[in-house]
């Protein structure tokens, strides 16, 4: 009898071990920070829906919508995902007081795809020292690939230097000892793009640019600017502006009656958002790059990544522009948030959050074919290829092949 006592009392401390090991283990699993619970994953997000670059408010309306089709479908890892996107009218002290009302009221897991160069320098260190990460910011500045410094910071588009050098050779050996005239807006956005200019011209650059005219996006137009290029006669104009003023510029050439070979950046390449505004006859033979595939471009008529994002658009964001490249720029960046979140599992800590995001290897369909989102712990730089393209008819056109505009390469 007393075996059989010792025998059941014996099997049910192994089971309450059990339990007791299993619950522990359960525990164990799910890891949370602010922002993160069974239920919800609360993103936090600051775009300009409003101000001079207004025009890239769609990409924060792609973004919730994404995320809107993500809930339906049951969430990510079963949470439902809670956008919260604010205003900050482009402009930095604005986004600095969003950022703040995110991290420290709405108490977001992270900041995801935060717009603006001027802002986002704003809010790098702050987010830095409270060690939440500042996710995919949607600008192409070189300094968000600096995670010795700032770990918490990530970028996603290839860097404006990287797209610029790719001007600089291609002028060097398609319009050799042609003069450069450039447009640039007076913060880091522009001067990026000049710095990777002059480093694609090399020990040219001080020679063929014969003009740098610097705005500020506090200015209603850039049409004096324009005037004062044009006054220089360089045989090439840079096209270094968002998309209200790059659109604006484009048209003032036109009136002007003035011919330059003209270099468009790719973030106002937009057919809806810069082209269309502009007048298409006027964009006749503009150069730029790409890495998206052009949801005007007839060859990806019947793609399938391109089949199911208009489909997305007609369901989820039908007052969304078809024609307009950032939709599929938002789109595309919200598949990468939604790639980490799953990598990350039960372990939604901020921590693990950005861990997940320097160890992406995988594609997205909407990208140009060659391109591939890949991260590393020393490598914050998620896509770094580009491909040069030229404005025919009503669309873009690309030619030559996937490029790198990386140092060295």
């Amino acid at each position: 009898m007393r075996s059989d006592y010792v025998k059941i009392a014996y099997s049910v401390a192994v089971t309450a071990a059990t339990i007791a090991a299993l619950t522990a283990n359960a525990y164990a699993q799910k890891k949370y920070d602010p922002g993160a619970s069974d239920t919800e994953i609360k993103v936090g997000n600051i775009m300009p829906y409003s101000g001079p670059a207004s025009a890239y408010a769609t990409i924060g309306k792609t973004e919730a919508a994404y995320f809107t089709k993500i809930n339906s479908e049951g969430g990510i890892n079963g949470r439902k995902i809670n956008f919260v996107s604010y205003d900050d009218t482009y402009s930095p002290p604005k986004t600095v007081e969003q950022a703040r009302r995110l991290v420290e009221s709405d108490e977001v897991l992270l900041i995801f795809n935060p717009l603006g160069t001027p802002g986002n320098t704003a809010i790098q260190k702050y987010m830095n020292s409270k060690k939440v990460p500042q996710l995919f910011v949607s600008t192409g500045a070189a300094k968000w690939n600096d995670p010795k410094n700032f770990p918490w910071t990530m970028g996603w588009q290839p860097s404006y230097q990287v797209e610029a050098r790719i001007y600089g050779k291609y002028i060097l050996q398609n319009y050799p000892g042609k003069t450069v005239g450039i447009l640039y807006q007076n913060d880091d956005f522009g001067k990026d793009y000049v710095v990777g200019l002059k480093d694609g011209l090399g020990d040219q650059a001080g020679k063929l640019i014969v003009v740098e005219a610097p705005y500020e996006t506090s200015s209603p137009t850039v049409d004096s600017q324009i005037v004062q290029i044009k006054g220089a006669n360089p045989d090439i104009f840079v096209n270094i502006a968002t998309p209200k003023f790059a659109a604006q510029a484009i048209k003032k050439i036109a009136e002007l009656n003035w011919h330059p070979v003209q270099f468009l950046t790719n973030v106002s390449g937009s057919i809806g958002g810069v082209i269309k505004p502009a007048g298409y006859e006027a964009s006749q033979g503009i150069l730029s790059t790409a890495y998206l595939k052009d949801p005007k471009d007839a060859e990806w008529k019947d793609d399938a990544a391109m089949t199911e994002w208009r489909a997305f658009m007609t369901k989820w964001y039908p007052e969304g522009d078809l024609d307009d490249s950032a939709t599929v720029f938002g789109y595309g960046v919200a598949k990468g948030l939604e790639q980490v979140l799953r990598q990350c599992g039960d372990n939604l800590t901020r921590e693990n959050v950005m861990k997940q995001a320097a160890s992406l290897d995988f594609e997205i369909g909407i990208y140009l074919p060659g391109t591939r989102i890949k991260t590393g712990p020393s490598d914050f730089a998620p896509i770094e290829q580009l491909q040069m393209m030229r404005f025919k008819g009503e669309s873009w056109e690309r030619f030559g092949p996937v490029m790198s505009g990386e140092k060295g390469s």
